[in-house]
C-alpha cells in the first residue's frame, strides 16, 4: 500500500508526465496548422471573396487588410464593395485565414 508520503512524488511525476504530453500534442496540432514558416503564403481569389473580415479577424500577423472596389452589379447600386487582400511580407503561411474563410476565397501558394 503506499503511503501519504510516497504518493506525493508520484503525485507530482504524473503531473509532469501528464503535463509533457499535453504539451507535445498542442505542439504537433500548432505545427499541423502552421506549416512551414516562410514555405507558404495566403492568397485571395478576388472574385470568391465577399468581404466579411473573418480573415482579418483571425491574422495574429496583421497580414489582412481590407480594401474597397466597386461592386460590378447591374442590378445593384452599390459604391463600396470591401475584398481582402494579402500583405505578403508579414504573412507567416498560418493557414489560419484559410479555415476562417465562409467561401473558400483564400488558398496557400508556395512563395
Amino acid at each position: 500500500m503506499t503511503s501519504v508520503d510516497e504518493l506525493g512524488p508520484r503525485r507530482k511525476a504524473e503531473q509532469v508526465r501528464i503535463r509533457k504530453a499535453l504539451d507535445e500534442l498542442h505542439k504537433d496540432r500548432k505545427e499541423s496548422l502552421k506549416g512551414e514558416e516562410e514555405k507558404a503564403v495566403a492568397f485571395v481569389k478576388e472574385g470568391l471573396c465577399i468581404g466579411c473580415d473573418h480573415c482579418s479577424i483571425v491574422c495574429d500577423d496583421d497580414a489582412i487588410e481590407l480594401y474597397a472596389k466597386p461592386l460590378a452589379s447591374p442590378v445593384m447600386d452599390v459604391d463600396v464593395n470591401k475584398k481582402a487582400k494579402i500583405i505578403r511580407d508579414p504573412c507567416t503561411g498560418c493557414r489560419l485565414c484559410v479555415l476562417a474563410c465562409p467561401t473558400d476565397a483564400i488558398v496557400m501558394l508556395d512563395r
